[in-house]
């Protein structure tokens, strides 16, 4: 879990952990909020993405952009 890994960071580094080590945990933190946030975003355009258009295209439209940063 995230979450885990991510409070264990703080402690690497105040316990003076080699560089390396700290940089891997926090690779491994981007790698699971990425998975996280692939699956979250495959559940979205699936059920409520799918939705929305039927009722508020541009409404839609929008919330894709800004959730790739294009807005």
């Amino acid at each position: 879990m995230a979450v885990g890994s991510i409070s264990k960071i703080p402690n690497m580094v105040e316990g003076s952990r080699y560089c390396p080590e700290i940089i891997q945990q926090i690779d491994s933190v981007i790698g699971l909020l990425k998975s996280a946030r692939t699956e979250l975003l495959r559940g979205h355009l699936g059920s409520c993405l799918s939705e929305r258009l039927k009722n508020d295209k541009e409404g839609a439209v929008k919330e894709l952009l800004k959730i790739y940063n294009m807005k």
